[in-house]
């Protein structure tokens, strides 16, 4: 039993008893007299727990008399220990996102949860040690641009941006009625509808150049459609107009491939020699050759005919350089 399990512990003994001697503390918790009081130090002093010695009954209680300063509160009492560790893990991953961006609003709880693991088996400066996070093709952008679209998503109001177009190299002014973000391959991007264009687009954040809110309210699109637009095909390049890929990878890759989730709908299949076939849905054919072409000459586009024409002539193109 770790300390965050014996913290949990000592409460619930306190709360489901009149009071609770040393003996069963110690037969409870399976730990030694000094441990025991190093926990509830721990208690008292980070937590402000009133936990008091009873002469009279023989053991703790918790005091029932006003309590001064903060009220005593076990941090992250609805996560187990191997929850609250995992969260741990995850503010791994939010602070390398950014962190200037999300670690501000995460550390509070941090702290909270530090007080537990900090003195158990694993410290928190271990696993911050341990954990590593490498975010390749992260690009940048301004945090107060993030700060004011994630405003405009969750307030539900349209959003004035100034957008760059790096494939057409323009920039272009519009409203936007903010309907979602995501982050998809170590980017965020904002899901909206654009009264400039009347229809559903999604904009990567480090290409907004400007953004401001505007007094009205934002178009309402529903999930249903969100997911048929934006989700239904390959990657980012999402549309209406869905179609089917089909490939084949060597033996040589197929058992990383065979691994992997190209899409949330993809089907797959090992054929006899050891090949693998992966059947996906895709609405651009940008984002999905450029997976199909980092593997060179270890797939090859079974179908459709136009998708394989296009890898074709890109390798063809490749290779005159």
């Amino acid at each position: 039993m770790n300390t965050t399990e014996r913290l949990y512990k000592i409460d619930n003994l306190l709360r489901s008893r009149q009071s609770v001697s040393l003996a069963t503390f110690l037969e409870e918790l399976g730990v030694s007299r000094a441990t025991f009081k190093r926990d509830l130090e721990t208690m008292r002093d980070r937590m402000n727990a009133p936990i008091v010695f009873d002469r009279e009954l023989g053991g703790y209680r918790f005091d029932s008399a006003p309590q001064a300063g903060p009220k005593y509160e076990l941090p992250g009492l609805w996560f187990t220990p191997s929850e609250a560790l995992a969260l741990l893990t995850m503010y791994q991953l939010l602070e390398s996102m950014n962190p200037s961006l999300l670690g501000a609003h995460v550390k509070p709880l941090l702290s909270r949860i530090r007080s537990l693991l900090s003195h158990g088996d694993r410290e928190i400066e271990e696993v911050r040690r341990r954990i590593r996070v490498i975010n390749a093709g992260a690009r940048k952008f301004d945090t107060r641009h993030f700060e004011m679209v994630a405003s405009g998503v969750l307030e539900r109001r349209r959003l004035f941006v100034i957008f760059y177009n790096k494939g057409k190299d323009e920039t272009t002014r519009r409203s936007v009625s903010p309907q979602r973000l995501v982050f998809y391959r170590n980017n965020w991007y904002l899901d909206a509808w654009c009264h400039l264009r009347k229809d559903l687009r999604s904009f990567a954040l480090d290409a907004i150049r400007d953004v401001a809110m505007e007094d009205e309210k934002s178009k309402e699109v529903p999930d249903a459609e969100l997911d048929a637009v934006l989700k239904s095909g390959y990657g980012i390049f999402s549309g209406k107009d869905v179609q089917w890929a089909t490939l084949q990878f060597s033996p040589k890759v197929s058992r990383w491939v065979s691994l992997e989730r190209w899409h949330e709908n993809q089907r797959g299949r090992i054929e006899k020699d050891g090949s693998f076939v992966l059947e996906l849905p895709y609405s651009h054919d940008r984002e999905l050759s450029m997976d199909i072409l980092k593997f060179g000459s270890e797939c090859r586009v079974v179908s459709p005919e136009p998708l394989a024409r296009a890898i074709r002539e890109e390798h063809l193109r490749a290779a005159a350089q």
